[in-house]
């Protein structure tokens, strides 16, 4: 018996999942393992999960219900992780449903744009007007990448044609291995080295010192120190102390309340993130002065190129859901093709030569609970073939370059890879699409003359965390806010600098989320907002969305800001934003319609 138990053990630990020690008192059959190798991101097995994996129409978001689990055993409040639970074995979203029939036409598409006047003023919300439609011009398309090149986990594939230069700079691939504890140590020792060097260059950072010889210190001695936050706690006084750890060992750091403006930079600090400390010692203590970050440095140049030429960023399509934009999405198509618009409007449109997708092309299927209710196209790959119907109606002489999100049919620990073919295979049919990881790296309008533009592309999954989680965030419009997001990860130069802020894999040598090459332009989505600043050279960019409120959405408060795009004129830097969207929003409102009619029909009214 203890033979079979060690086996099992073994098993399952060759595919990244820990057994409670409850699970092993009781018989596990070998079907339980066979339906395990459907479920590739569960880490912990136990009674409650073998319960909702034995249900095998039910897709589960096991790093949510982790989530509570542990959430749970901290607080010793099991109620959170009971209603999740009860949540999920309630919810039956099979991936393949039947096949959506032949007949179904995506509907309302040939609606006119609203005749608004063009503001110019930059990085304003641009409304769009009609026109008359004009004649297209003979367009050309770019050369399909070699996916096989851009598999590889740094890659430098240059795809250049007579209007357009595309160089992938980094691509990830996750080669699935035995995992072991080295796996996680590795990834944050490499984290921390890369972190360590830059910090130790900042001009704040005298004395700098390993957290071992720190001890030796004479008591008010300056000293500086570099290390990860494993902990954050307040006294009882209200002060915070951090627990700061280098390789060498760990160290109290005090913050106090009394210093106002350091205290409340302190606030904002989260655990596993690297950060410089300088200040004094004391008795087995440091007692802060200063927090330094990574950060950007001050000299770093914004570029511009010699040639006007124009990008677009969209992000959050959600194609499938009854709740896309059907109507505003046709309305960006007639402009991008040049059919609507002023002569100002249209020559823009001529200009574009790059479209960037960050993310959640389509809905998917079993995201959220009660999902399906919300699907206009119900089977996963239905969904992909008629994103690319649509997003093939772009000319071809501009390039597409996308990557996934969490909605979209990949595994949700980042870097999430390149769409998997299975499903998305519509997607590689495309002349002028690049696909990339989740995040990615890509250089646009390299010349012989110029260097091009580094374009961080990331979709944006860990920033519920930092709205969460992060007060001057939160306080200063939260969700409203990607800019706020998008600088605090900058300053942090990494993606996710907490551990808890979004599943990843410890597939690689060095940890993938840092921001180790400084971009030109950092480009998310995920949170239905559009906004745009620019940080120390870097344009930040969240592309907006083009999907209505979701019931999902309701129950958190979300208000989603839809159908925006921001539009770049390389030459200038200028930023634009364009609105296709009507003020009533009528469009959601006809949706609201359509998912009480789905509603009506699963409950066989």
């Amino acid at each position: 018996m203890m033979k079979d138990k060690q086996q099992l053990i073994e098993k399952l630990f060759e595919k990244g999942i820990l057994i409670n020690k409850e699970m092993l008192e009781q018989e596990v059959d070998s079907s339980l393992i066979q339906k395990i190798e459907n479920e590739p991101d569960i880490m912990v097995l136990n009674s409650d999960y073998v319960t909702i994996i034995h249900q095998q129409t039910s897709l589960i978001d096991w790093y949510e219900i982790d989530k509570h689990r542990v959430d749970a055993e901290k607080d010793r409040n099991d109620d959170l992780y009971q209603r999740e639970l009860q949540e999920q074995k309630k919810l039956i979203s099979v991936l393949n449903p039947l096949l959506l029939s032949s007949s179904s036409k995506i509907s309302d598409l040939e609606s006119e744009l609203q005749t608004l006047s063009l503001s110019e003023i930059t990085s304003e919300i641009l409304p769009l007007f009609d026109s008359s439609v004009s004649s297209s011009s003979e367009i050309t398309s770019p050369p399909s990448p070699n996916y096989d090149t851009l598999l590889s986990p740094q890659v430098n594939l240059e795809i250049n044609s007579e209007l357009n230069s595309t160089i992938i700079v980094t691509s990830y691939e996750t080669i699935a291995h035995k995992y072991d504890i080295t796996d996680f140590t590795n990834f944050f020792i490499s984290r921390f080295k890369f972190l360590e060097s830059i910090l130790r260059n900042r001009q704040e950072m005298d004395n700098i010192l390993t957290i071992n010889r720190a001890f030796s210190k004479k008591e008010k001695e300056k000293v500086s120190l570099i290390g990860i936050i494993a902990e954050i706690s307040t006294t009882k006084n209200g002060n915070l102390i951090l627990i700061l750890e280098d390789l060498t060992g760990r160290i109290n750091v005090l913050i106090s309340k009394n210093k106002k403006e350091l205290f409340n930079l302190g606030k904002d600090l989260v655990v596993d993130e690297v950060i410089g400390i300088s200040g004094t010692s004391g008795d087995k203590i440091i007692f802060a002065e200063n927090v330094i970050w990574p950060d950007i440095p001050l000299t770093h140049e914004m570029k511009k190129s010699e040639v006007e030429e124009y990008a677009i960023f969209l992000s959050d399509i959600h194609f499938g859901s009854a709740l896309f934009l059907h109507k505003e999405f046709e309305r960006f198509l007639r402009w991008i093709r040049g059919e609507s618009g002023n002569d100002t409007q249209r020559k823009m449109a001529s200009l574009v030569k790059y479209v960037f997708v960050v993310g959640d092309l389509v809905d998917g299927v079993g995201i959220y609970p009660s999902q399906e209710e919300e699907l206009e196209v119900k089977d996963i790959t239905a969904q992909y073939e008629g994103f690319a119907k649509l997003i093939s109606q772009i000319p071809s002489d501009k390039q597409l370059i996308m990557c996934p999100g969490n909605h979209d049919v990949v595994h949700l620990a980042e870097p999430q890879p390149v769409f998997y073919k299975e499903f998305a295979s519509a997607l590689y049919d495309l002349p002028n699409a690049i696909l990339v990881t989740n995040p990615a790296i890509v250089n646009i309008g390299k010349t012989k003359d110029f260097s091009g533009f580094d374009v961080l592309m990331y979709h944006g999954y860990s920033f519920d965390y930092f709205v969460a989680n992060v007060e001057s965030i939160r306080n200063g419009g939260g969700y409203h806010r990607a800019d706020l997001i998008m600088k605090y990860l900058l300053k942090r130069r990494h993606l996710a600098p907490s551990f808890a802020s979004t599943p990843y894999l410890p597939s690689f040598i060095e940890d993938p989320l840092l921001i180790k090459k400084i971009p030109d332009f950092f480009v998310t989505g995920h949170i239905h907002y559009s906004k745009v600043a620019n940080y120390r050279g870097i344009t930040m960019m969240s592309g907006s969305c083009w999907q209505g409120k979701t019931s999902f959405q309701e129950k958190l408060g979300h208000q989603p800001e839809a159908a925006r795009v921001p539009l770049v004129n390389l030459k200038t830097r200028e930023v634009k934003v364009l609105k296709f969207i009507e003020p009533d929003q009528s469009e959601e409102k006809a949706t609201l319609n359509k998912i009480n009619q789905n509603k009506r029909k699963t409950n066989g009214d």
